[in-house]
């Protein structure tokens, strides 16, 4: 007996902690103002459920076909971040970039990417299968050793509800980029749900929407959140927003007239009389529509209000601004346009915007990028360069005014350290020759100008220009310093 009411009290004691869990305040308390402990005030009723808006597939495709700010949230990063194409780094002859922008071309393959990106953020998830002439087989890993010279095919991109679903076998490897992944992506006919093939994640490019944590990825089978989902509320509040500033305007100018006995006569179970009303209003307001005058009763008085819009301009740029900030893309780009009253060009929030576009590209494009590059290496020129790698050219160059200023500040910062013989002439080269692809400026700099300038300081070139140069008293003879300070 003493052990079941033992265990009854730990029960109880367990469920009081877990109550005492859940509601945690501060001490202020006010009851009057219902706020504090015990009270619940407008604040405290704030919930956020979890709505999981990325499952909801006919809701999304919905707003991407008839909402055009949800068309550019979804398509102007992607398109901003292939908009400057990666640069191959390598020692290979000018032909090969040739033969590899001309396979590019042949596989749309930048267009591929963009459908990728697009479907991923619009529902989270999307998959590109790479196809490789003659492997029919996609369940065994790639083989670099089994491509062929002109075998890449390009990328068949799906969407997650476009047949293809991640299966539940997981990636082990801890040295495989897909460690934690699913291992094998099942692709079925979705009229008919019969299995068409069944492929290795090696040959799977995924195109995911905003990361989520763990226990959410498993939720969403392994693929991300909707862009859709975190700017949903701001969408929602945009549109009722302008939709509600447009029929304002049928309301900016309203006409009203009063009349006697209006309540007698609409009260009145004469309906001849009623009928006999109704057709002079619908006369006057034909002829107010035809002519701009109306013709009314003696003692009857007409009167015209006018609505004026005052403040309705800046709530609705108050909700462009929170539409693009849950977006991350500035207004001047989202929009088209800038909000009244603020930056008229928004250079600042472009210079962030392309900021985190660079880094974008490296984050996300650059693993794309290089996971296809070896592929389509052996496919246009049947083999992969050691030194290849890649690079991605800055989004916002300087024009010529900020070049020129940019030039004269770095050159002058390695002439004074030249001149103060911190290093030699032929570092000094080379800290000018690499300037070449930012400045446009002292790509003429040979090597064999660099080679001849090793061990040259600034002291010991002026020295050979002047054999003077360089030359103390403590160096003269005693006859000749008294001879230099005689004259």
């Amino acid at each position: 007996m003493s052990k079941k009411r033992n265990t009854r009290r730990a029960r109880a004691d367990t469920a009081r902690t877990k109550q005492a869990s859940i509601q945690t305040m501060d001490a202020f308390s006010n009851p009057a103002a219902r706020i504090g402990f015990g009270t619940m005030d407008l604040l405290q009723a704030t919930q956020y459920p979890l709505t999981r808006l990325t499952q909801n597939y006919q809701l999304l495709t919905s707003l991407y076909r008839d909402n055009w700010i949800v068309q550019n949230i979804i398509a102007t990063i992607p398109n901003d971040m292939v908009r400057k194409w990666y640069e191959i780094k390598s020692s290979i002859p000018p032909e090969y970039m040739d033969r590899m922008r001309r396979l590019e071309r042949q596989t749309q393959i930048r267009h591929k990417l963009l459908l990728g990106m697009y479907w991923g953020r619009l529902y989270g998830g999307a998959a590109g299968v790479i196809l490789i002439k003659g492997q029919n087989d996609l369940s065994q890993p790639l083989d670099l050793d089994t491509v062929m010279p002109e075998s890449f095919l390009g990328l068949q991109i799906l969407d997650r509800w476009n047949g293809i679903y991640p299966e539940s076998e997981l990636v082990t490897d801890s040295e495989d980029r897909d460690f934690g992944l699913p291992a094998y992506y099942t692709i079925q006919d979705n009229e008919t749900g019969r299995l068409t093939a069944r492929v290795h994640h090696s040959r799977i490019i995924r195109f995911i929407g905003r990361e989520l944590p763990w226990m959410e990825q498993v939720t969403e089978l392994y693929w991300g959140e909707s862009e859709i989902e975190a700017i949903y509320n701001e969408v929602v509040r945009r549109d009722n927003v302008a939709a509600n500033i447009a029929a304002l305007t049928f309301r900016a100018n309203i006409s009203y007239m009063e009349t006697n006995g209006l309540d007698q006569l609409l009260g009145t179970a004469n309906t001849e009389m009623q009928r006999r009303f109704y057709n002079m209003m619908a006369a006057q307001s034909i002829m107010e529509s035809n002519f701009g005058t109306r013709i009314i009763n003696k003692g009857d008085a007409i009167h015209n209000t006018q609505y004026t819009f005052t403040g309705l301009s800046d709530v609705y740029d108050r909700i462009m601004m929170d539409v693009a900030g849950a977006a991350r893309t500035p207004v001047t780009k989202l929009f088209g346009r800038s909000p009244a009253g603020m930056n008229a060009t928004g250079e600042a929030d472009m210079r962030n915007y392309y900021d985190y576009i660079d880094g974008l590209r490296e984050t996300e494009l650059r693993n794309i990028i290089e996971r296809l590059l070896p592929v389509m290496a052996l496919s246009a020129w049947g083999e992969v360069p050691e030194d290849m790698d890649i690079d991605f050219p800055p989004m916002q160059t300087p024009d010529a005014k900020e070049l020129a200023e940019i030039a004269d500040h770095k050159t002058n910062a390695v002439l004074a350290v030249y001149q103060n013989d911190l290093i030699d002439s032929a570092t000094a080269q080379r800290e000018l020759q690499a300037m070449a692809d930012e400045t446009g400026m002292y790509s003429k700099i040979s090597d064999e100008s660099i080679e001849a300038g090793k061990g040259q300081t600034y002291t010991k070139s002026r020295m050979m220009a002047d054999p003077m140069a360089g030359l103390t008293l403590s160096e003269m003879s005693g006859e000749e310093e008294a001879g230099w300070q005689d004259s």
